[in-house]
């Protein structure tokens, strides 16, 4: 009678335990739930706003909205909602058009600029198309000179898709509006993704035509000098290596 008096105690003990502990649990995965809950209200909040302004016709909404993005982008919680009014705003006026008495209204070209620069934090297929595209079809120098920046930043590269793109737009603008900032970037970007170019002709010839282009600044040209000695070390040390 005392063993079974001192087994149903223990039984008592931990079933109260065990209740205790789910009521536990049960209250912290409520709180846990409440607390998924209200950062998937507020994320999806950001979203609509950032969105919403994105899309306005306001020129000063768009810079705000590219101000929530910079701190999205920053933190690394840019959702696939932040990523497309990326997308929206690097086209602005270009692949986006509002018109007014067939006069375009919305064509910005430092929220342009600003957009590709953002998308250069965020290492996708997605956002190297986007750059690529806007590369090639934007007239804003300092659009371009972002868009590539920010394509050597990504550092994809496949089947020379990104340097073809770069060396193309720097004879177009070799050609009709030489400028030194964007020589500057083509050759940070060349730098970046040498190591995934599988023909480095065209590139090699690029650069030499900035190292020789007396319209660029000297330090540009010096810098294109350097790249091509660089190269010219590595290869030597891999003919060596192998």
């Amino acid at each position: 009678m005392k063993v079974s008096k001192i087994l149903c105690g223990c039984l008592f003990v931990l079933t109260a335990s065990y209740i205790s502990a789910q009521n536990s649990t049960n209250q912290n995965t409520s709180k846990r739930s409440e607390t998924t809950v209200e950062q998937d209200y507020l994320s999806n909040v950001e979203d609509a706003i950032i969105t919403e302004l994105a899309a306005s016709d306001d020129y000063d909404n768009k810079l705000v909205a590219l101000e929530y993005l910079e701190n999205a982008v920053s933190a690394g919680r840019a959702s696939p909602d932040m990523v497309a009014a990326l997308d929206s705003l690097a086209g602005e006026g270009i692949n986006k058009l509002s018109r007014s008495n067939g006069r375009v209204m919305n064509n910005f070209p430092d929220i342009r600029a600003k957009a590709c620069d953002l998308l250069g934090e965020i290492p996708t297929e997605a956002s190297k198309n986007t750059l690529v595209g806007i590369a090639a079809e934007d007239k804003e120098p300092m659009v371009v000179t972002a868009a590539i920046r920010s394509l050597g930043k990504i550092g994809i590269n496949e089947n020379d898709e990104v340097i073809s793109t770069i060396e193309f737009i720097h004879r177009k603008y070799a050609a009709l509006n030489p400028t030194s900032s964007l020589a500057l970037e083509v050759l940070n970007a060349y730098e970046s993704l040498a190591p995934t170019v599988q023909d480095k002709s065209a590139m090699i010839q690029s650069i030499s035509e900035i190292a020789t282009n007396y319209r660029y600044v000297t330090p540009v040209r010096q810098k294109a000098l350097n790249l091509l000695r660089s190269m010219q070390s590595n290869g030597s040390s891999s003919g060596k290596s192998k």
